[in-house]
């Protein structure tokens, strides 16, 4: 009877609009929040090595991982792009004040733009999608363990699977200096030579790691949360029950995943450099022999590093 009392308030009464518009906020303040602490890693990254033209990096806006590309070839005369600009930090916190004090507040938002417009729609299908289909498994009365692991995994699955060939497009105008008249071009031509397969060339990488970061965090933020309520003998849940679940369980997915998410990262930033430049050595386009090969040749810990960023 606990279960059946708490379904109610956090969804039947929840429109569509309301979840569009709820899923539309959160994922803009987030982006505000998670954005200069990737442009503050990327310019400590590049400071000392600064990326070369044609060289590739992940951007993370906090919603998505973008594939960026250094098409701008770097002179004395030519200004840096803002990854590439110089600095001299002794550390994260000194990055901040620095990039803020001689650059303006506004360059720790620097990539933001073109990001954000395919990532907040991406973000609010999918918990719009993951709402939905809890709700109707609930109804159906489809266990509590496997419903929001089946509902998160599905409904990344389609928003990975939606967006994917949006990234593609995007990376390649930027590559080639495209304008939008010509995307279409652009698509005929990946058709053509490659079919339509192309346009989802690393979707099986990140469906690796995202399909059981969504299936682990749904179930885990699920279960704390009806725990949560239960143990304070509410009848719904508050901010901070929904923010300390959301907290334990995204850190205890990312851990779980990490090794996927490192493999994804040096299979997307490969696919990527062969945009620009075809004829370079790619790497393995099996998952596991790319993991194994980082394994042998950098050792396991290679398969985790970043494990504390990750979870946060």
């Amino acid at each position: 009877m606990e279960e059946q009392e708490v379904l109610p308030a956090s969804s039947s009464t929840i429109t569509v609009g309301q979840q569009a518009l709820a899923s539309c906020c959160g994922a803009i303040v987030t982006s505000l929040f998670v954005t200069p602490l990737d442009v503050v890693k990327i310019r400590l990254q590049t400071q000392g090595h600064p990326l070369q033209q044609g060289k590739c990096f992940l951007f993370s806006n906090g919603l998505m991982d973008h594939l960026c590309l250094n098409c701008a070839e770097t002179t004395s005369t030519a200004p840096c792009e803002w990854y590439n600009r110089p600095g001299r930090f002794s550390g994260t916190l000194d990055a901040f004040v620095k990039i803020a004090r001689h650059e303006g507040v506004r360059s720790l938002w620097s990539g933001l733009s073109p990001t954000i417009v395919m990532a907040v729609p991406a973000t609010v299908f999918y918990f719009a999608l993951y709402d939905n289909l809890l709700l109707r498994m609930r109804r159906r009365r489809v266990s509590e363990v496997w419903a929001p692991m089946v509902a998160g995994g599905t409904a990344r699955v389609a928003a990975v699977t939606l967006i994917s060939p949006l990234e593609m497009i995007r990376t390649k105008l930027q590559s080639e200096k495209l304008t939008y008249k010509d995307v279409w071009r652009a698509v005929s031509k990946a058709k053509q030579s490659e079919g339509w397969l192309a346009l989802w060339r690393g979707w099986g990488p990140t469906i690796l790691r995202d399909l059981p970061f969504s299936a682990i965090y749904w179930s885990a933020y699920e279960y704390m949360k009806k725990r949560l309520i239960k143990y304070y003998s509410l009848k719904e849940t508050t901010f901070s029950i929904s923010f300390a679940s959301g907290a334990v369980a995204g850190s205890l997915a990312a851990l779980c995943t990490l090794p996927f998410d490192v493999v994804k990262t040096h299979r997307q930033v490969a696919i990527g450099e062969a945009i620009i430049q075809p004829g370079e050595k790619a790497l393995p386009t099996s998952t596991w022999t790319l993991m194994r090969t980082l394994a042998r040749e950098r050792g396991i810990r290679s398969l985790f590093s970043g494990s504390f960023i990750r979870s946060l």
